[in-house]
């Protein structure tokens, strides 16, 4: 019987390597997931509208371009356009009706001239009556109801109000408010799902049924994750009540966007005002003052805005919102035809710069057609998250009626060094963005409730 043969020191067998200790979100990413699962079920129908208003208005410029070819272009390009107070006086011939509010030169060679009506007789008090004016020849190409700064027409302006607020007023305004509250709170715990899994359980390839699903609303929703941040920080800087919050962290900081000043100075009695005479013809008149406009730079395209009153100036302001924006001012003395006053766009203070970039590239008018394309992928992908997620809390039931909820308890595994600072950074959020502070309130309250009666059905079975 032979013997076995002596073992060197590099053949001593080695003891099990430790199991190795679990990282710093260990013990949060029970309770992210909770969270991650619960915001997802209740919010996501308000997302889902958002998402799929959003995906319209983002094809909206282009269909307005198309279905509203006629009034914006003009039939022929001629040698020389008309003065622009020639154009005015054409439109108000076509439509003697209410009050010039502001008009808009052809800002191409294939463009019409917009003149702007307010306190027209059927037209929203918000809204102003376009009409269309061809530069060469003088011709009215129509009139179309217009909304906001950017030029929306019917068209886009149904789909952004439907956007904005499902056309409920200032009261539908909390349902956008309450999906951009929550959209960057669930792309974030849903990062922190993605980072904290073991890479061999990211993988779609090769998987069926709802691990596949899983993966395809993980992977989808890393990629995406950065765009719904984006949307979610820049629609909550014109909402009601983070809006507003948002407003006086600028205004204390000294950050609120500027304006050039329309006071005019000198006697301007005699020289009318918008308001009373309903004309855009004050004092030396449009032509010059566009031409004063223009001797301090503003190209094209520019809105030119009567006076309000005796006392006030001609406000002519570049109207561009695409890169690079072109968004400076100037005032003109309606008796002099001097400027009075000069706002630069390169003066504007940095977080007045950020949040015109900020709105602007939301509604897809910074970087035009591919901004658009941008925007139509990223609500695609919150659309395709969403049914994902929904069917994997189906799926999660097992033939059930409903999928089985994430269990309690999570936060109690929580260290108090990592737990405490999360709910100081909570309560602070949800001070400033209420729509985010008073539903999360709400619902630990009910939570803490049916846990406590579970409980004790519990304990008295």
């Amino acid at each position: 019987m032979t013997s076995a043969p002596p073992t060197t020191a590099d053949e001593t067998p080695k003891a099990a390597d430790p199991p190795p200790k679990p990282g710093s979100w260990a013990p949060l990413r029970p309770l992210v997931l909770r969270l991650h699962f619960y915001a997802g079920l209740f919010v996501a129908p308000f997302l889902l509208v958002a998402a799929v208003t959003g995906f319209l208005y983002a094809t909206s410029f282009q269909a307005e371009k198309i279905l509203y070819a006629d009034e914006m272009t003009v039939s022929a390009v001629g040698d020389a356009k008309l003065p622009i107070s020639e154009q005015v006086t054409a439109a108000r011939e076509a439509h003697p009706e209410g009050s010039v509010a502001a008009v808009r030169p052809s800002p191409t060679d294939d463009a019409t001239t917009r003149v702007l009506l307010s306190g027209v007789k059927g037209v929203d008090a918000d809204h102003t009556l376009a009409v269309f004016v061809d530069p060469y020849t003088g011709k009215v190409e129509g009139a179309l109801e217009q909304y906001g700064s950017t030029g929306a027409l019917p068209l886009r302006t149904w789909i952004s109000e439907l956007h904005r607020n499902l056309h409920l007023g200032e009261t539908g305004r909390l349902y956008s408010e309450f999906a951009a509250s929550w959209l960057w709170v669930i792309a974030g715990a849903g990062l922190v799902l993605w980072f904290t899994r073991r890479r061999a359980r990211r993988k779609v390839r090769g998987t069926e049924g709802r691990r596949r699903t899983l993966g395809l609303h993980a992977t989808v929703g890393a990629w995406a994750a950065l765009g719904f941040f984006f949307l979610s920080v820049t629609g909550l800087t014109w909402s009601t009540y983070a809006g507003a919050s948002i407003d006086d962290l600028r205004g204390s900081l000294g950050q609120t966007t500027p304006s050039v000043s329309a006071a005019a100075g000198g006697d301007h009695s005699g020289h009318g005002a918008a308001t009373s005479t309903g004309a855009a013809e004050h004092g030396v008149g449009l032509d010059k003052v566009l031409a004063a406009a223009r001797a301090e730079g503003l190209g094209d395209p520019v809105e030119i805005v009567p006076p309000a009153d005796a006392s006030s100036a001609y406000v002519v302001k570049q109207i561009q919102r695409g890169w690079p924006e072109k968004q400076d001012a100037v005032a003109v003395d309606p008796a002099t035809g001097q400027v009075t006053d000069v706002l630069r766009f390169d003066d504007y203070p940095v977080l007045a710069k950020l949040t015109r970039w900020g709105i602007d590239l939301h509604t897809g008018t910074l970087f035009g057609l591919g901004n658009q394309i941008v925007l139509m992928l990223v609500a695609l992908s919150l659309i395709l998250l969403i049914v994902w997620g929904y069917r994997m809390w189906w799926m999660r039931g097992r033939g059930n009626a409903f999928g089985r909820p994430i269990p309690r308890g999570a936060w109690q595994k929580v260290p108090p060094q990592i737990l405490l600072p999360c709910v100081a950074v909570i309560a602070v959020l949800g001070y400033f963005v209420p729509l985010l502070g008073i539903p999360l309130a709400a619902f630990l309250v009910v939570d803490v409730v049916l846990g406590e009666i579970a409980h004790r059905r519990q304990s008295h079975a």
